[in-house]
This record gives structure tokens, sequence and C-alpha cells, in this order.
């Protein structure tokens, strides 16, 4: 599958998605004094500044340029600096959110609250997205992994394109014999994170490093953020790296479709949003934890895919950037924003867990 047809395929079905989740939520209300893309927005002013995952860096300034055309006074910086960075941004009061591609792990918590004079930090899922498998191999436009084969070429036990257990996956392809130039992430990310917990649950008997915002193979290269790991494929014959596919799509890459036992899947909205989908929370507040099944096996369900969270406090978050906080949060789980997700590579977020999302931002205070 090429990067366009991902495209189409993204903003043919993400308009339509209904993720729907088990959750008990009720919405909050707002007065709506502005509009941008039909989008009512109850604008704040002043500014404010955030950072964190690179995943989500097209969607948040898309987000950013709208909510700033339709409410003047605001400015709103984003920084896309990777999950960690952006969360040790916010435990050390330099922002006013964080965007990580992680919840806050457990270890992580009790600093992220400690930041928030008078409450908790929240972790609000904002942003769905597919971790492609994207590749840069002349002749190749078709690619067929499988869990442990992806394992074997980030844990560098296979570093030939035409290995056997490649060629065996693709007996219809003319794979080179070239040195796999393999990319990871330089930097804390929550696409690392995702990534490995991917690889640690999916091939368990191959990849026994477990998971971590921090990448832990050796060999391969790193570059930093997910537009440095498009950036590096696009430019390096006989390369493949993880990468979020609204950046594979920019790049125009091609991306591989994973077989986790049930069929090969390609990464698009329908089936990066059916894996979403069936994934539980892990806890029963506002703080919004979710658990992905990463050895999902379904002929539609494609299972490398990642959460953005927006990671702030529900209260203690300081009167200079509460109400913009608040205001531009509130626009970002609006209809007309989620739906803007689908142009950009994304999947929106929808049905029960938007509801969810929409109460844990309303309890900001």
């Amino acid at each position: 599958m090429n990067a366009s047809t991902a495209r189409r395929g993204f903003a043919a079905a993400a308009i339509v998605l209904s993720l729907t989740f088990a959750l008990s939520a009720c919405g909050g209300n707002s007065n709506n004094n502005a509009s941008s893309n039909n989008a009512k927005i109850d604008c704040s002013t002043g500014s404010i500044k955030a950072s964190g995952s690179t995943a989500q860096k097209n969607a948040i300034a898309d987000w950013i340029n709208n909510y700033q055309s339709a409410c003047t006074g605001a400015t709103v910086d984003y920084q896309a600096v990777g999950s960690s960075a952006g969360i040790a941004d916010f435990v050390n009061k330099q922002t006013a959110f964080a965007g990580s591609d992680s919840a806050l792990k457990p270890e992580d918590q009790p600093k992220a609250d400690a930041r928030c004079a008078t409450g908790k930090a929240l972790d609000i899922p904002m942003v769905g997205g597919a971790i492609t498998l994207a590749y840069n191999v002349n002749g190749v436009d078709s690619l067929t992994l499988t869990p442990a084969v992806i394992a074997g070429i980030f844990n560098n036990s296979i570093t030939k394109w035409n290995d056997s257990k490649i060629a065996d996956l693709n007996k219809s392809v003319t794979l080179p014999d070239a040195t796999i130039a393999q990319f990871h992430r330089s930097d804390g990310s929550g696409t690392t994170d995702n990534f490995t917990k991917y690889l640690a649950a999916a091939a368990p008997s191959v990849w026994k490093l477990g998971n971590d915002k921090a990448w832990k193979a050796t060999g391969g290269q790193g570059a930093k953020g997910n537009d440095g790991i498009a950036s590096a494929l696009k430019s390096t014959d006989n390369s493949i790296g993880y990468v979020e596919l609204s950046f594979a799509q920019d790049a125009a890459l091609k991306v591989a479709s994973v077989d986790n036992g049930a069929g090969a899947v390609e990464p698009n909205a329908q089936t990066a949003a059916a894996t979403i989908a069936k994934a539980t929370r892990v806890d029963a507040s506002s703080n919004i934890k979710l658990k992905v099944d990463y050895t999902i096996k379904s002929a539609d369900a494609y299972p490398i895919v990642l959460v953005t969270y927006e990671i702030t406090c529900q209260k203690g978050l300081g009167s200079s950037d509460l109400a913009l906080t608040k205001s531009f949060l509130t626009y970002t789980a609006s209809d007309a924003a989620q739906a803007n997700l689908a142009d950009n590579g994304y999947v929106p977020i929808s049905g029960d867990l938007l509801t969810a999302v929409r109460a844990s931002v309303a309890s900001i205070s």
C-alpha cells in the first residue's frame, strides 16, 4: 500500500468512525462566541506553552491554526520535542500541558501530580494513530511483515532484505540482496514506547527488551522525532523505520502491512480505529488511561497503534494558564476538531470515549 492510498483511506473513512468504549461520563457546557471550520469555540485570551509528542505534531499544528484564527487574542505555542521531554517540561512547570503518546507511568504520576498545586494530573486521550513500518526499497511496492520478523529487523537478528524470513512472507516480491538500514528514535518517545509494547506483546520470543520510551536495542541508526525518522527514510535507500502514519504520508513513503495471525492488514483509519476501539480503560476517573491489545488477530484491525494524551492539571494549573488551556482543549475535543484529524492522517476520538474526554476537560478548574 502506498502513502497516497493510505491518505485517501483516512480521508474517506475517518469521518464516519465511531470508537465505542464502555465508559461512564458526561459532557460539559460552554458559552460559544466564535467559530472556525464549523466549530463553535468558547475563546480565551493570553498565551500558553506546551510541548511533547512529535506524533501529534501535524494534528496540533492544524488545531492551533484554527483556534488562533477564531480567537485572535490567544497564542498557543506547542514544541514537538518528544513525549519524554514534554512530560519533563510539564513537571518542571515550563508548560501548561504536555503531549505524550503514552499515559503517565506509575513512577511519573506522582511527579506530575506534585506539579499541580491543588489537584491531580490528568491523562486525556485526544489523538489516535497508526505506527507504520515505513520503508524505502527501490522496486518493492508492497511488503508484508509479521511480529517476529519486525522484531528480528529491529533487534538486528535480520539484517538483509532478502533474508528468507522476509522472502517467505513476500513470495511475489523481488527483494534486493542489500543490508537493511534500520532507523529508530534517538529521543525519548511515546511512539517508541508503543512500538516496543507491540514487539514485547506480539513477539516475546524474539523481542526480549520490554518497552520503554528510550530505544534499548543495539545497532541501527537513530533520528529525532517522527519527522526526523521520515526524513532519514526518504533519503536512505534500503531503509525501514517506525513512524506515525501522517509523517509517512507527508514524506510519500511506502508502508508495510502487518500480519498478526489473521492475514496482512494495511495501516489506515478504519484498521487502526478497530484496534483502538477494543482498548480497555485501566481507571474509572477523569484520568483516562487506555490499554491496547497489541496481540489482536483480526483481518480488519491494524495492530500497531498509539493514542496521544494531553497531560495537564485537573486543579491547580495556575491562573495565568487555566482559562486558555481549558478553552483550547475543549476545542480539540469538539466534533469539528476531531473530524479535521482525518485529513492529517490520524484517527479521531469519538463515541463514548469522546464523551469521557469532554467530561475530563470540563473538570479542569
